[in-house]
């Protein structure tokens, strides 16, 4: 398993970090205070090649590998977790989706669009009584001549508002079927096909989390990626790749977390010394570095086996199981290391600590993964 950066991956991280301190850290509180959704920092990314990292470059992507998107995704989410988030559900579904599912004529039709960000892209599977049961969902796909009707509604979908484009999975036979679902590319404009409310989150506020809803919305049969019947057992592959993403994401959060307790404790004096002398905090901090890097190496090795093409649905669960419980732990530990500052906005451990706790539920909850691994385990 390769363990060391190469130069391209050193070059990836300067880029990133310098990036993510001058457009993202100047404004993350304001952002984050007033939810807003920062449509032009992602055009920035995209100008970078953020958006379409694992994007190969004849489809105008930047054709990295995983072990580049780690990078990526956890350097931005060292500042802000809404931003990684956002950047992690734009490169991993969407995206994702299109790229590994799609036709030759769709790929070349929307992959320059979202690799660019000129598109911002979403991706439906959850619905409001469906969450970890997505086989259950109601939202329907009828077929009437070259078109299906869809009618339903997803939620808590990233960019359902500012989204270009996105990919929905919705079903076309009967519940619970694991066959009885389809995936379709839908553009924002399409007749019927609307956004709902905000969310209005404890954390990861800059990163637009909203409702979409179909009323008798037409869709060509065009738009069908692959064949009726496929969109089930295609999100469960894009949501294999899409751990490593939520992985990569929450060890940012971290480390971001660590890095800002570590630099606190050797300012903060108390009884005339460093709180980095107290055995108390100089323990706490052995442990979070410990759990930052047995983080980093799962979501390593699974990065290379998806890379290899090898079965990955154990090792990518257990990544971003573990990964973003610690992020969870690591943030606690940060915001009692920073005392009754911790607690305060005006540091920002507080925030790592609120944005941390979406790891453990988006793309699949702490129990999901659990259900995943011990499935692989015992059979």
């Amino acid at each position: 398993m390769k363990v060391i950066e190469n130069d391209n991956q050193l070059m990836i991280k300067q880029m990133v970090r310098d990036f993510a301190e001058k457009e993202i850290r100047p404004n993350i509180m304001k952002w984050d205070e007033s939810q807003e959704f920062p449509v032009p920092v992602f055009k920035k990314l995209g100008e970078l090649g953020l958006m379409g990292v694992l994007v190969p470059a004849e489809y105008g992507g930047s054709g990295l590998s995983y072990f580049e998107y780690i990078t990526v995704i956890s350097e931005i989410s060292q500042v802000c977790g809404s931003i990684g988030l956002s950047v992690a559900a734009h490169n991993s579904l969407c995206t994702g989706h299109i790229m590994y599912h799609a036709s030759e004529a769709q790929k070349r039709k929307y992959l320059p669009k979202l690799a660019t960000a000129e598109w911002i892209g979403a991706w439906g599977l959850t619905e409001t009584g469906t969450g970890s049961d997505a086989g259950g969902m109601n939202t329907t796909a009828v077929k009437d001549g070259d078109y299906y009707v869809i009618n339903g509604s997803k939620n808590f979908i990233t960019h359902a508002i500012s989204g270009d484009v996105a990919v929905v999975i919705v079903r076309t036979g009967e519940k619970g079927d694991s066959h009885g679902m389809s995936a379709f590319i839908i553009e924002k404009g399409t007749p019927g096909f609307a956004s709902g409310k905000k969310e209005n989150k404890l954390g990861m506020r800059a990163s637009e989390t909203a409702e979409l809803i179909f009323t008798n919305c037409r869709v060509h049969k065009d738009q069908l990626i692959g064949k009726e019947g496929e969109g089930f057992i295609q999100a469960m592959q894009i949501l294999d790749g899409g751990r490593i993403s939520i992985g990569s994401l929450a060890l940012g959060i971290a480390q971001g977390a660590y890095k800002a307790a570590i630099k606190y404790s050797k300012e903060r004096q108390q009884f005339g010394k460093p709180i980095s002398q107290f055995q108390g905090i100089a323990f706490k901090l052995a442990d979070m570095a410990t759990k930052i890097k047995a983080s980093e190496l799962l979501l390593l090795n699974a990065a290379d086996l998806k890379e290899r093409g090898m079965k990955m649905s154990k090792e990518s669960a257990m990544a971003k199981y573990y990964a973003s419980e610690v992020a969870v732990s690591v943030s606690n530990d940060a915001v009692q290391i920073f005392g009754g500052y911790g607690y305060t906005k005006d540091f920002p451990v507080e925030k790592f600590y609120r944005d941390s706790k979406l790891c453990t539920i988006g793309e699949g909850t702490s129990e999901i993964q659990k259900l995943v691994i011990s499935r692989e385990i015992l059979k």
